[in-house]
């Protein structure tokens, strides 16, 4: 078994693992914090690297992206999702963060309105706000119950740009059906000045009987989608800052690109991170189908530990690998509740503040089970232990 405690290295993530993690924190503390794997990358991916390395070459590459990169992005799409994108209009990022920041900056203007789904991840947020657009929230439900697009379609006027839609959505976990994202289309079909943002970074991490769509296979707005994506929280290469921003046609592309300042030198993104990610893409699917069975079996321990803890309730994410508890029948608010824990508890979880994911985070924390089964058993009966003396 590749994902047991004997495949975690903690001397290793102690000096590597940051983003409050292994590395940012005290010895002793388990990090159920930033969405990153605790498990060393797929062999594949490993000798990729060493052989590119060996080659005793770092030379520039092209500021449009290595081709085979591109290539094998392009194949994963049309493969995992049915959506056949041309690689020319791949451009290859670094990271999924910037691959947003990217395309606000590219196709937005000061004043436009940005629809944003509340709660969800701060980065929608910073990226439009950061190209002084206006962020409009959305409130979803908390429970994975259906949406109501109806709802968002009265938010739209006439300086609403764009629509971002995170599937799977972190930090709850719900997975979009593919009857509410045909409504979420047909909405968006409607408004042809519209662009739908759709973060895909989650979609590997899918728990049956759930089903992953991608929104540019949905309905008739192709052209009205861009997809972002990154090989981060799959394949455990954060720190090799490698996205892509997957655009409809070449005007689109051409609109990014120049946004991003990779003609020019003064940006790009890494080649070992696109030598890593196309060894992920061509290589590593065997690697990844056995990292999310071990991930669901992590999901099902996390949930029914949670859900026998004082004060606390959690549904099921049906994807992604991140917890989403609800703690407002304890004691603590979420602020309180992660300070306690950390420090007598010694587990680091991220508390569901506004400034990481929306007003409709308040009441509940996240936490990463992307971990082996002992560590999280550990950190997980530590919470509950902290719980049961301090009702």
């Amino acid at each position: 078994m590749m994902f047991n405690s004997n495949h975690v290295d903690i001397d290793i993530l102690s000096t590597r693992a940051y983003n409050l993690r292994w590395a940012t924190l005290p010895k002793g503390v388990i990090p159920l914090t930033a969405a990153d794997p605790d498990f060393p990358v797929a062999p594949p991916i490993q000798k990729a690297l060493k052989e590119y390395i060996d080659g005793g070459y770092l030379s520039y590459g092209p500021a449009e992206g290595l081709p085979q990169f591109k290539d094998a992005v392009a194949r994963d799409y049309k493969i995992k999702n049915k959506v056949a994108y041309d690689s020319n209009c791949i451009l290859p990022v670094d990271s999924a963060a910037f691959g947003i920041y990217l395309c606000c900056k590219a196709l937005l203007k000061p004043g436009d309105e940005v629809i944003i789904f509340d709660p969800v991840d701060f980065l929608f947020k910073y990226s439009a706000e950061k190209v002084s657009a206006k962020t409009i929230a959305y409130q979803t439900p908390q429970k994975n119950d259906a949406f109501d697009f109806n709802e968002l379609s009265s938010l739209i006027n006439s300086k609403t740009k764009m629509i971002c839609l995170c599937n799977p959505l972190n930090p709850t976990g719900k997975v979009f059906t593919r009857e509410e994202l045909l409504t979420l289309a047909e909405v968006v079909a409607k408004h042809k000045d519209i662009i739908v943002l759709s973060d895909e970074i989650w979609s590997d991490i899918i728990f049956n009987p759930n089903t992953f769509n991608a929104f540019a296979n949905i309905g008739h707005v192709f052209d009205q989608t861009i997809t972002v994506t990154g090989y981060s929280k799959s394949y455990g290469l954060a720190g090799l800052r490698i996205g892509s921003v997957l655009c409809p046609n070449e005007m689109i592309y051409n609109q990014v690109f120049e946004s991003s300042l990779h003609q020019s030198t003064v940006h790009g993104t890494n080649v070992l991170g696109q030598i890593a990610a196309t060894a992920a893409l061509n290589d590593a699917q065997h690697w990844l189908s056995s990292f999310v069975a071990h991930l669901h079996k992590m999901r099902d321990l996390a949930v029914q530990k949670l859900n026998e803890m004082p004060g606390v309730s959690c549904k099921h994410p049906e994807g992604c690998y991140v917890l989403f508890p609800d703690i407002t029948q304890t004691a603590y608010t979420a602020t309180e509740l992660h300070e306690n824990l950390l420090e007598k508890a010694r587990v680091a979880v991220v508390p569901g503040l506004p400034k990481w994911f929306g007003s409709a985070a308040e009441g509940n924390i996240r936490l990463s089970f992307a971990t082996s089964e002992e560590l999280l058993t550990e950190a997980l009966d530590r919470i509950h232990n902290f719980l049961e003396s301090h009702k």
